[in-house]
């Protein structure tokens, strides 16, 4: 890192940024040394996106001054950070999946890619040196998740990147990819390449990052070296009220079989998709059964035969059963009215209808729940169940009346969960129920999963977050291009045993 007498290579100084009725940055001062991992900490809501945004050129701020290598500078756009040796690796990956890896890069270097010989020369080289081998001639689906990231990465590198800026960059990767990400910013940032971690992993951010920034409602609310850190300590920083943060649920048994998974099998027509093969699945009354995986490898298409959506032929009705009642063949609001609710991987469009406010949306999937009678909407009891999904998961929004898609990502997230927990469902399936959340959100929903549980519901959660799993679920497995491991209580297996399964290191299909 640079020492006292070399400027940073990046220094914010009092940035404010205001929207209509929110002060997003609030005088951020910000400093990131030449070969320094800074982390950027901050629950849902506290300013790091419009943060990024600014550095990156996106977003100007209304105040406040911007030092590249100890000059002021005013970053007009993404073209001139990238000039400037500004690069940023978004969460949600910008890749063309009918093209190739040397395709993708050759489309972000424009004139400076060269020949195609060239550039697959260029690629094969930067990825190597940095342990990040990739093929330029292979096609970007036909890549693990893992892989594209070294795509984005590597076409940031291409481009002489001298910070790179990372959000949520592990969110997505099995264990050992993240390790070999580590190993690789830990090689860029010993050449002097600076890196900006976004993360709400707080162990990983303890792990590889030399000093952090916290933001709390736009503003700093500390700095830290987060190796000193305890990860309570950096919550405390993030969300101020460190209730419920400490919950150490115990494991527990669970009762008798309520959903039973039988040997499922299950042909996608979408080239682009995934198969399920020989799925042996069960969940029991009062238990919380977690499947880990790396996003892509059937995850979507089990949620989907679960919840009804996709629905299997007569015939094989009795692959899935519900308190030994066959319904594959059976359509959503038939699964619902024997005591399944759902939680979607995506809120806006699936979870929630976006302009329809919170009211009508708590409607949608509660109306076997005398809120109808005589055809006619019971709008009193309506409101009052919105009413108290908001209370009870505390969440931020002016009424019940609001739209869906005014609500921040973590307090719509409380909404839709509130919403499925509220109807004391018998079995209740999740799809990544805190994704993007902070840990304040994450900690309520938490407990909420762990009462419902206690009540005697089965619960089956399908996460990519592998400390959240085994933070809440009693037994656990993962899925790999379709086929599902065995299920171990989750005290008897650790993160390495399960991270070898989300690479399919595994022989048998999961026992009932």
């Amino acid at each position: 890192m640079s020492s006292s007498n070399t400027p940073p290579r990046l220094e914010l100084r009092a940035i404010t940024k205001r929207y209509p009725g929110t002060l997003a940055n609030d005088r951020i001062d910000l400093r990131i040394d030449a070969g320094e991992i800074h982390a950027l900490l901050g629950e849902n809501g506290a300013g790091k996106s419009t943060l990024m945004k600014i550095i990156y050129g996106v977003t100007a701020p209304d105040s406040g001054t911007v030092l590249w290598q100890g000059q002021a500078v005013q970053v007009r756009d993404p073209a001139q950070a990238r000039a400037l040796g500004i690069g940023m690796v978004f969460q949600h990956f910008s890749l063309f999946e009918t093209l190739t890896v040397a395709e993708n890069i050759a489309l972000a270097l424009g004139a400076e890619a060269g020949t195609p010989k060239q550039l697959e020369g260029r690629i094969r080289e930067v990825s190597q040196r940095y342990g990040m081998g990739l093929d330029p001639q292979r096609l970007v689906h036909s890549l693990s998740i893992g892989e594209r990231q070294r795509v984005e990465i590597v076409r940031c590198l291409m481009q002489d990147i001298k910070l790179l800026i990372l959000d949520e960059p592990t969110s997505v990767l099995t264990p050992q990819e993240v390790d070999e990400l580590f190993v690789t910013l830990r090689a860029l940032a010993a050449e002097g390449c600076s890196i900006l971690f976004i993360s709400h992993k707080l162990g990983e951010v303890r792990a590889l990052c030399h000093n952090a920034t916290v933001l709390r409602g736009g503003r700093v609310s500390g700095d830290c070296v987060p190796a000193e850190c305890s990860d309570l300590e950096l919550a405390r920083l993030m969300v101020g009220d460190a209730e419920g943060l400490e919950a150490s649920y115990p494991k527990v048994g669970g009762g008798l079989p309520r959903l039973r998974v039988d040997d499922l099998s299950w042909r996608n027509a979408d080239p682009f998709g995934t198969s399920l093969s020989q799925l042996r699945l069960e969940v029991r009354s009062g238990e919380i059964v977690g499947i880990a995986g790396v996003a892509g490898n059937g995850q979507d298409e089990l949620l989907a035969l679960l919840s009804g959506e996709t629905r299997l032929p007569r015939g094989e009705r009795e692959r899935i059963s519900l308190d030994q009642l066959p319904i594959a063949n059976l359509h959503p609001d038939a699964r619902r009215r024997l005591g399944l609710a759902f939680v979607p991987a995506e809120r806006l469009g699936h979870g929630a209808v976006p302009d329809m406010s919170l009211a009508d949306n708590a409607l949608l999937s509660s109306f076997h729940q005398g809120l109808i009678g005589a055809g006619l909407v019971k709008r009193g009891k309506v409101l009052a169940l919105a009413t108290e999904i908001v209370r009870r998961f505390a969440v931020k929004t002016p009424d019940v009346h609001t739209p869906a898609r005014s609500l921040s990502g973590g307090n719509l997230q409380k909404f839709i969960l509130g919403r499925e927990v509220m109807q004391q469902p018998k079995l209740l399936v999740a799809a990544h129920p805190t994704w993007g959340v902070d840990v304040g959100a994450a900690a309520t929903i938490h407990r909420e999963l762990i009462a419902l549980r206690d009540a005697g519901a089965a619960i089956l959660v399908i996460s990519e977050d592998l400390d959240e799993l085994f933070q809440i679920s009693d037994r656990i497995g993962a899925l790999c291009s379709g086929r599902l491991s065995p299920l171990k209580a989750t005290a008897e297996t650790n993160v390495t045993e399960v991270g070898g399964w989300m690479a399919g290191q595994f022989d048998n299909p999961a026992a009932a």
